[in-house]
């Protein structure tokens, strides 16, 4: 039997271009497992990216997509979803790109509670350029550009995400890909920005610069150093302390009352009942 996934993708781009182990294919294959249970017609979807190795993932899906610019990809999203409002509008993007050149469009994104679901696969590093220190990568580990280790605080993207208004905001890692499922499904659903961000491995760059010594102990290590919302509340609750621990969970799950292209139609028609009198 073919797997359910082949079903959204394009098989004449295969081979993919991502290297063994990447956790790119784990978060392709959750979107297409949400895509699957909400049985959604691609020609419904837009799926947008800027310039990274999960930028790379539109093109293999069989729906219309933009491969963009670097850190533009949410700019982009906008104007689809502007001219398109009927459309769900899925954006790929890294930690880079999202939170570095992206930081800006990231943030009005999430203030203007833009219709769309962006999935953030953060893997600590610039993967595709050369192994440099992104602005999650936690203090103290290497990159090409910290040889010596990281000594910047990384981002909490998730905070930010959730201080500028977006109506859904997760965080899960690739060992966790029924929660992952369940959350795209949410922010597909969800009216508003909803960001998804998904702790990734890149043994290529981070795993080796960082002397781990196989892909699979990568994973455990962010799974290992990663701790449920719920049981992060309870700990800091009775004045315990949970370190370096990464929190994972659903942060955000709220009403939108106001949405980017929604008003921006509603301006239109009143400036052109306007003009028109």
């Amino acid at each position: 039997m073919e797997h359910f996934a082949l079903k959204y993708l394009r098989k004449d781009r295969m081979p993919h271009m991502f290297c063994p182990g990447c956790g790119i294919g784990i978060v392709i294959n959750t979107v297409c497992k949400a895509l699957d249970d909400l049985n959604i017609d691609l020609d419904d979807i837009i799926m947008v990216s800027g310039i990274g190795c999960s930028s790379r993932t539109p093109g293999y899906f069989n729906c219309d997509s933009l491969h963009t610019t670097h850190g533009r990809a949410l700019a982009f999203a906008t104007g689809i979803k502007a001219i398109k409002p009927d459309k769900k509008i899925i954006a790929f993007t890294g930690d880079g790109d999202c939170a570095a050149i992206g930081g800006n469009h990231f943030i009005h994104t999430c203030r203007r509670n833009l219709d769309i679901t962006i999935i953030c696969i953060n893997n600590y590093i610039y993967g595709m350029t050369g192994g440099q220190v992104s602005p999650t990568t936690p203090k103290g580990m290497r990159g090409t550009t910290a040889p010596y280790g990281n000594f910047d605080k990384p981002f909490d993207l998730c905070n930010l995400a959730e201080s500028a208004g977006a109506s859904y905001v997760a965080r899960w890692t690739t060992s966790h890909p029924f929660q992952l499922v369940n959350s795209i499904k949410k922010g597909i659903n969800k009216k508003g920005t909803a960001f998804i961000e998904v702790l990734s491995q890149c043994y290529t760059y981070y795993g080796r610069l960082n002397r781990i010594p196989s892909n699979i102990e990568l994973m455990k290590l962010i799974k290992e150093n990663t701790i449920l919302k719920s049981k992060a509340e309870q700990l800091l609750n009775n004045g315990e302390d949970i370190g370096n621990k990464v929190i994972i969970g659903e942060f955000v799950d709220r009403e939108c009352e106001t949405e980017f292209s929604e008003e921006l139609h509603k301006y239109i028609n009143e400036v052109s009942s306007k003009v028109e009198k």
